[in-house]
């Protein structure tokens, strides 16, 4: 069985990620707009009636932006906890949205894919992240995060894959042009990981069976993604591991890991 990923999108003016398996295909987040999602999916050559479900980490805007439209025109499923579920519902001001909910740390499956929610810090109602499996083969995404718990150590340890917040170098968020407070938020327990927070994540947590990290939510204005992916092929490096590191972006997909092509 062959696994695919894609992120269509990631940063502040949306995040949505692709994955499928040979018999479904679903969204992390949809925080692109209905149509830019469905434009984004037909270039990877990807029918927008193959998703049949969307799963959310959290409900800020830039995760959530197309549900409405995505629900309405594709009729998919929509998977979130509680807390996040009702933060949408006010946050869309709707009251016909379907949700399957769950709960942080019980594993769901859709056809033949697992989904393992955990929680993690992030300044929102009660955020997620995902270990995606099927045929032996794990994805770890965490996106949104200011603090890295043992949590989050032990559910992303030994995956194939990594989807992890590279946000920001500590010193061009403190050299930029910001808001004070904002720069706390950005830098504290429940805002973003920098650059080296994530080099050391993932140098912790990475095995031989790693293949690809992607760096998510890199800023605009206070990174860059040769800086994020050379912190983080530094750190891998020291460790002797091959895995590819690749930027993700806000305009357009990056490039996709295809599980039959490693």
């Amino acid at each position: 069985m062959a696994l695919q990923l894609c992120i269509l999108g990631s940063g502040s003016s949306g995040n949505c990620i692709y994955v499928a398996s040979d018999r479904v295909g679903m969204l992390i987040d949809a925080g692109l707009s209905g149509k830019e999602t469905i434009r984004r999916l037909g270039c990877i050559d990807v029918e927008a009636s193959s998703i049949r479900a969307i799963c959310l980490t959290h409900e800020h805007s830039d995760h959530i932006t197309g549900i409405p439209g995505l629900h309405r025109s594709l009729d998919v499923e929509l998977y979130a906890n509680s807390g996040t579920a009702e933060a949408v519902d006010q946050s869309l001001r709707r009251t016909d949205l379907r949700w399957q909910i769950f709960a942080a740390g019980s594993p769901f499956v859709i056809e033949d894919i697992t989904i393992e929610p955990f929680s993690v810090c992030h300044d929102s109602f009660d955020p997620v992240g995902y270990v995606i499996s099927a045929d032996g083969l794990r994805i770890g995404i965490a996106t949104d995060l200011g603090k890295v718990t043992s949590l989050v150590r032990e559910r992303l340890s030994d995956c194939d894959v990594l989807v992890i917040e590279a946000n920001h170098s500590a010193q061009m968020l403190r050299d930029a042009a910001r808001p004070w407070a904002l720069k706390q938020r950005i830098s504290g327990r429940r805002g973003h990981l920098s650059n080296d927070a994530a080099a050391a994540l993932i140098s912790e947590i990475a095995s031989e069976r790693l293949r690809c990290v992607y760096l998510a939510h890199i800023s605009d204005d206070c990174n860059r993604p040769d800086i994020a992916t050379t912190a983080i092929e530094n750190a891998l490096a020291e460790r002797k591991l091959k895995a590819r590191v690749l930027a993700t972006y806000r305009d357009r997909p990056a490039e996709a890991w295809h599980s039959s092509k490693q």
